[in-house]
């Protein structure tokens, strides 16, 4: 969740030109335990890095998909990995099984943080796909790039083939993007 939010930010910050801050936290038990990074986005200088109410929601597992989708701001999004999921939240929430296509697809179940900034890049105005792709590169370990690039390329896909089906709920005409809040 940590790297999703730095790559965001570095992405909309670095190639798109907005302002950006990025705030991580994870307790004791962050070797596997949960994580939060929140991303805000704005064009105009931001004064406060937390998101308070977010437009948008990523939700790694159920629990934080239950714990923090009333957060998210009225005519915001939930984006859910159903890889885990019982249940979407009763909101606009799109799931979409990351880590199963991590898993299937490249074999590299680690990879699901990257399907799913894939999955936000297609679904959200937030970034373009070059702009990801290139904080992506700048950031990721060298000698993963042809996983990475393979896991980003499965997360739009996925989140086309999503956003045919649409939401749980009606999708707001625009989705807003001033802030993001990830939850694993």
């Amino acid at each position: 969740m940590i790297l999703m939010g730095i790559i965001l930010a570095e992405a909309v910050g670095l190639y798109e030109g907005r302002y950006v801050a990025q705030t991580q936290s994870y307790g004791p038990e962050a070797r596997g335990g949960s994580s939060k990074s929140e991303v805000v986005i704005s064009d105009e200088e931001i004064d406060y890095p937390k998101a308070e109410h977010p437009d948008l929601l990523l939700a790694m597992n159920q629990k934080s998909c239950d714990d923090f989708f009333a957060d998210v701001a009225p005519g915001g999004l939930v984006v859910v990995d159903s890889t885990f999921l019982s249940h979407l939240p009763p909101v606009s929430a799109f799931g979409i099984p990351f880590t199963r296509i991590a898993r299937e697809k490249l074999n590299k179940e680690v990879a699901a943080n990257i399907v799913a900034l894939g999955a936000l890049t297609q679904i959200t105005p937030l970034v373009s796909p070059r702009a990801m792709r290139t904080a992506l590169l700048n950031r990721i370990p060298a000698g993963t790039e042809k996983l990475n690039l393979a896991a980003l390329k499965a997360g739009i896909e996925a989140a086309k083939r999503a956003m045919k089906e649409g939401p749980s709920q009606a999708m707001p005409t625009e989705v807003p993007g001033k802030g993001l809040l990830g939850y694993y």
